[in-house]
């Protein structure tokens, strides 16, 4: 058996990082009144996120980077229907999980981007629908609070559902990877760069994502 570095700590830290944002999103939509003005900040950290995500997804880790896991449409329906049936266990993620992965962080970016644009017609807009027509904040209020929503709540219960099948039926612990980045495979595979050079570059662009955010939604601001 052999210990292999598949998830650096960048990658790590922006997995549990977007789940602990997505639940204070949910909470404090929920919760409403004062709590909006945090989930709107939480909204700000979601996209900065997202955006690391796609930059980390060209120059990250190994198995980070798209370039290395993402399938096409036509592997992933074939990886599908022999899915039960798999026996192998793919070092980084499967078909099916790229396009998850893919999907998970086009949802979570448009959903973040729509509620700049939304307005409840109470208390809270977004910081940039004085820059769009009423026709574009409906579209993006409707989004943000009804498809948009459902969209991403039944992607993250497809994901606790993969995880949960893969830990009951396949006896594959998942978690235990994505918090110490080590996966235990039966032969030796490329290990993902983890170092501190590659961290420092980590948090540079992240930064420099944040500063994107911020600079977008000062652009808003009367």
């Amino acid at each position: 058996m052999f210990s292999v570095r598949v998830w650096d700590l960048p990658t790590r830290v922006c997995h549990w990082a977007l789940a602990l944002l997505f639940l204070a999103l949910v909470v404090s939509g929920q919760i409403g009144g004062d709590w909006m003005v945090w989930h709107m900040r939480f909204g700000y950290a979601m996209l900065s996120l997202v955006l690391w995500r796609i930059l980390w997804g060209c120059v990250g880790g190994y198995w980070s980077r798209f370039s290395n896991f993402m399938s096409t449409p036509l592997q992933a329906w074939r990886f599908a229907r022999q899915f039960l049936a798999q026996k192998t266990h793919a070092v980084g993620h499967n078909p099916l999980g790229a396009w998850s992965v893919a999907a998970m962080l086009f949802c979570l970016g448009l959903q973040a981007l729509a509620g700049l644009f939304s307005d409840d017609q109470i208390s809270t807009s977004g910081p940039l629908t004085a820059l769009a027509s009423q026709a574009w904040v409906e579209r993006a209020t409707r989004w943000h609070t009804g498809s948009g929503k459902w969209a991403l709540l039944a992607l993250v219960l497809l994901h606790l559902g993969s995880i949960y099948w893969y830990v009951r039926v396949r006896r594959i612990d998942l978690l235990r990877p994505m918090l110490n980045g080590e996966k235990i495979l039966e032969h030796p595979a490329q290990e993902s760069k983890d170092n501190i050079a590659s961290r420092l570059l980590a948090a540079v662009l992240l930064l420099l994502c944040a500063t994107v955010v911020g600079l977008l939604v000062e652009s808003g601001t009367p």
